[in-house]
């Protein structure tokens, strides 16, 4: 979440864009430094710390046995939620879920579920009995800007770094995990684009966000294969336009998936 720039500072901040120039000193295209550490709350299943340049946040997994839905009888299900605490930007408020949070972790379900990225199947137990319910929450710690990436990727790490309890006759130990992990078949990256007049730009400062006119967060295998759009802002976008973000992100997708072999190397 970001305030609104007033019309100079707007236009101030477009005229920098369109000669390459952005407050902090990047370019257009340039990520802040990203970090990526897993395994950094012990009473989760799995869990990351993500961080892009000041903003960081958390996410974690916990895994429980439930009563699959109607519709899918021989299927696991993957929920995500999304906090916005008052202690990472002072325009959170406490209470439930805002608009922004509820956006925000829709985003990263999306990505996440359109990929097919969970062996869902995998997570049965039990057809029409038992199964697997993944649930994963993203916890902000500091808002400095573009939240829908660092969120997405803390997600799909933690997702990474899970192992199932132990689990005997119903009976789930939390304490002891073994050494089995989610059935995890893919990893989607999203990156969101946003647009400002006629420049486009990613991973945007807390000020940027409070400037553009429309984003577009995009999922994206590393075959390239698309797997999720998703529109923001209050502007529309031409389909030209379209494109053009749909492939700086996926232009940028690929040079952020070391990062995710890293994980997977380790695993």
């Amino acid at each position: 979440m970001a305030q609104k720039l007033t019309i100079d500072q707007k236009s101030h901040l477009l005229a920098c864009l369109r000669k390459g120039i952005r407050y902090d000193g990047r370019s257009l295209e340039e990520y802040r430094p990203v970090q990526i550490e897993v395994g950094v709350v012990k009473t989760a299943e799995g869990s990351a710390r993500v961080k892009i340049g000041d903003t960081e946040l958390l996410a974690g997994v916990k895994l429980a046995i439930e009563k699959p839905y109607p519709d899918i009888p021989d299927e696991g299900t993957l929920m995500v939620g999304a906090e916005f605490l008052p202690l990472s930007n002072p325009d959170f408020e406490m209470g439930p879920p805002s608009t922004e949070a509820i956006e925000l972790a829709r985003v990263v379900d999306r990505g996440i579920r359109e990929s097919k990225a969970i062996d869902t199947k995998k997570l049965c137990l039990i057809v029409g009995e038992k199964v697997w319910i993944v649930q994963v929450d993203i916890c902000i710690v500091n808002d400095s800007g573009n939240l829908f990436d660092a969120s997405s990727l803390a997600v799909l790490a933690a997702l990474m770094n899970t192992r199932f309890p132990t689990n005997e006759n119903g009976k789930i130990d939390y304490k002891t995990l073994t050494n089995e992990h989610l059935p995890l078949l893919k990893y989607p990256i999203e990156v969101t684009v946003y647009k400002l007049g006629d420049q486009l730009f990613v991973d945007p400062t807390i000020e940027e966000q409070g400037a553009y006119d429309a984003r577009l967060t995009v999922a994206s295998l590393e075959n390239g294969k698309l797997c999720a759009l998703q529109k923001g802002g209050d502007n529309p976008l031409q389909p030209e336009e379209i494109i053009a973000m749909v492939e700086l992100a996926m232009k940028k997708a690929k040079e952020l998936r070391p990062l995710i072999k890293d994980l997977e190397a380790r695993a």
